[in-house]
């Protein structure tokens, strides 16, 4: 089975193949190191002229790369870190991702910008966050999140070539050496995906103001039910390798303490997109939220506060799972305490499910 690094190496690959408007630009991307982990190698050797190593400094990448999509190139930027995304805020929020706004729909930049987050690998507070979440909110950008369902080199050739407006591209850490697991290879599970028609970015309130992102075609979320269980009492969403183990969590809850759960794996975290969450929660009225980022001001309550305002009357239980509010240890046993994990999350499950029992 391919990895997850090997699916995106290939992704890229194949975009540089079938258009010669694709850059690659980083920090030490060339071979034979191929970037900080590895998802790179070969292309330079591959393709030498397009792809560019630069020096060490995130906000001139990130502003080269700006103009480099203004002018009908498609660049790929790799950060070596996704820590090191906030050095780059200024052109990602200010400009980038309001320039198609600004010249009133003359200008597109189709710029995707490729982030590595995430801890559980001792690399200490500055090279360990996930802060994706402060760049959730920003109107023009689309955040993609890809997980071991599907095929993440797809949904990063999709990104590159389909999408004419700027995608931050979050990648977790501790997926890149995870194999890809399609849907045949689930056989415990049955996986459904979200149409992109569905998608709430096109066509909002189109007498007053423009459609803020592009049409794509890639699916905004994944949803695992255990085949032959019975129906569900439990909606568990979660993303990038925390759905990994909310999907170990739901097979613990099930054979273990006989809680049916099904899991919503997003994809597409801005725009917001519920409507896998909503559509299983109207059915559990139970909502639990697992994510790697502190939990203040995260994409969980993000969800909550949209799945309260969506069903109105229809009142559910929520409770959520999420990294202390603290900045990331370098000690592996205060790393550990600091993040959740399958424990936390089958603990809070049996809390919402015990209390509602009572």
């Amino acid at each position: 089975m391919t990895s997850i690094l090997e699916s995106l190496n290939s992704g890229l690959k194949r975009a540089m193949k079938d258009d010669a408007r694709v850059y690659i630009i980083g920090e030490d991307i060339c071979d034979p190191y191929g970037g900080a982990f590895k998802v790179t190698r070969g292309l330079s050797t591959a393709f030498p002229e397009r792809v560019l190593t630069t020096p060490v400094s995130e906000a001139g990448i990130v502003g080269v790369a700006a103009g480099m999509a203004l002018r009908g190139l498609r660049p790929v930027v790799e950060i070596m870190f996704g820590d090191f995304l906030t050095l780059a805020a200024d052109q990602l929020i200010n400009h980038i991702a309001k320039f198609r706004w600004m010249y009133n729909d003359q200008v597109r930049v189709p710029l995707v910008i490729r982030v590595p987050m995430g801890a559980r690998r001792g690399y200490g507070p500055t090279h360990s966050q996930s802060l994706e979440k402060l760049f959730m909110g920003v109107p023009g950008l689309r955040v993609l999140a890809p997980s071991a369902l599907g095929d993440p080199g797809d949904l990063l050739y999709e990104a590159i070539l389909n999408d004419d407006d700027p995608v931050l591209f979050i990648e977790n850490k501790l997926l890149y050496l995870a194999k890809i697991q399609i849907a045949a290879s689930l056989s415990d599970f049955m996986v459904r995906q979200r149409p992109v028609e569905n998608d709430p970015s096109n066509g909002s309130n189109p007498s007053l103001l423009p459609s803020p992102l592009s049409h794509h075609t890639y699916p905004l979320s994944y949803t695992l039910t255990l085949r032959d269980a019975p129906p569900t009492t439990l909606t568990l969403t979660a993303y990038g390798h925390m759905a990994e183990l909310a999907r170990q969590a739901l097979i613990r809850l099930a054979y273990e303490n006989e809680i049916i759960a099904e899991l919503v794996v997003p994809t597409q975290l801005a725009p917001v997109d519920i409507g896998s969450t909503l559509a299983s929660l109207r059915q559990t009225h139970t909502l639990l939220v697992a994510e790697e980022s502190n939990q203040t001001m995260g994409w969980g309550a993000e969800v909550l506060a949209r799945s309260k305002e969506a069903l109105g009357s229809n009142l559910f239980r929520a409770k959520r799972v999420a990294a202390r509010d603290v900045p990331i240890p370098a000690s592996g046993p205060l790393e550990a305490a600091a993040l959740p994990d399958v424990d936390d999350i089958v603990r809070a499950a049996r809390e919402l499910i015990s209390n509602h029992q009572v």
